[in-house]
């Protein structure tokens, strides 16, 4: 298992992409924070996709403070991790400096063929370094943002710095639709611009029909998010109170995940008197807990194409979520899932649905089980991950 807080795995070596009589090629892994969230997710499942792949090398480097939940797992996996101490989300000139010249350094010393950035100060460190070594950068973007719902000076500054480094981007990876729309307004030919949808790797709690919770088994509700911007955990909680006052009691709901917001939530659950809510800071067996719930919600301002979405799927849950593009593209109709807009009463009537019918939610879960082996699993997004290398590595004259 790569990763036993989002329940990753790699099940068996599979073919590769590249010509197997040629070396093997190295790839290095860059992202801004080693904490539990989405992206550092995404990242664990991709490595552990290629380093099972013949004629794929690995490594991964990391800012922020060591040792990190990210790092630890690598490393016991048998993946080697570099740290950017000086790498984070608000790092001064001086900081993005030095993570530049560390991180060129990384790169003069591993000797990678090509990077691979995930999230937006890492993407600004590894195209910078990339560019002062020469090596071609692939950047996976997990939500531009310029998009519309984060403050209009982050929005400017975040444009502006895409737009700058946009030129030194080999290939960029949106991970839905919609973010490959906002690529768009950067001056980046479109041929350089690829769609790739997460993906999970199988588990064996997943698997197996017997572990999945009976559908007519009293309903309970689950949310699996970082307590920061832009999850909306008070739009859950308040729409909680609403439904335990249509129904005449309340509807279990546990709270997966920790971060800075954290208190807040609780101290909005004390004064909506919420008493069957639970909140579990961080674990590192959510796929094991899911399936003691039946119904998953994810509340959010904005989002890429969210991971913990695509965990609920493959547990066959029914899930709630809210109406942005990026889950609409997730999750297409009704037939999939209920996606409802930003007030409190349309979650709790929305949620009041599922409750009251047992069918509903095995139809839900059911529909979106299969959408997640149709389109999301771990094996596909690696192909095309690959496929992305190979066609950024055939434009690089330093790769042989």
């Amino acid at each position: 298992m790569c990763w036993s807080g989002r329940g990753l795995r790699s099940d068996r070596a599979r073919p590769s992409g590249f010509n197997r009589s040629a070396r093997a090629v190295k790839v290095l892994q860059v992202i801004t924070k080693g904490e539990i969230g989405g992206a550092q997710s995404h990242l664990l499942t991709l490595c552990c996709e290629l380093r099972d792949r013949q004629g794929m090398e690995v490594e991964v480097a990391i800012g922020g403070s060591m040792p990190s939940p990210l790092a630890s797992t690598l490393e016991a996996s048998g993946i080697q991790v570099h740290h950017i101490p000086s790498l984070g989300n608000a790092a001064t000139l001086a900081e993005l400096v030095h993570a530049v010249r560390r991180m060129r350094d990384i790169v003069r010393d591993r000797s990678p063929d090509l990077l691979h950035a995930h999230s937006a100060m890492a993407g600004v460190v590894a195209r910078l370094a990339g560019a002062l070594a020469r090596k071609p950068v692939v950047y996976t973007v997990h939500g531009f943002a310029f998009k519309a719902g984060n403050p209009w000076m982050r929005r400017t500054a975040s444009f502006v710095v895409e737009w700058l480094l946009a030129p030194m981007t080999q290939r960029m990876v949106c991970v839905s639709e919609h973010e490959r729309r906002l690529a768009r307004l950067l001056p980046l030919p479109p041929r350089r611009i690829t769609v790739i949808h997460n993906g999970i790797g199988q588990r064996e709690v997943a698997n197996n029909p017997r572990a999945l919770r009976p559908a007519a088994a009293a309903p309970s509700i689950a949310m699996v998010a970082r307590m920061a911007p832009p999850k909306r955990h008070d739009l859950l909680l308040q729409a909680l109170a609403q439904l335990r006052s249509a129904l005449g009691y309340e509807v279990p709901a546990t709270f997966f995940g920790g971060g800075p917001q954290l208190a807040a939530n609780q101290a909005l659950a004390a004064r909506l008197e919420l008493q069957a809510v639970a909140f579990t800071g961080d674990v590192s067996d959510i796929p094991a807990r899911l399936l003691n719930h039946s119904i998953f919600v994810l509340a959010s301002d904005h989002e890429g194409l969210p991971i913990s979405i695509i965990e609920a799927m493959q547990a066959g849950m029914a899930i709630v979520a809210s109406d942005l593009p990026g889950i609409r593209e997730l999750l297409p109709d009704a037939t999939c899932a209920r996606l409802v807009p930003p007030y409190a009463s349309e979650w709790a009537q929305t949620l009041r649905q599922l409750v009251e019918s047992a069918p509903l939610r095995s139809s839900l879960g059911q529909t979106a089980r299969r959408r997640y082996e149709q389109h999301y699993t771990a094996q596909r997004m690696g192909l095309n991950v690959q496929a992305t290398y190979e066609a950024a590595l055939v434009r690089s004259p330093d790769h042989p």
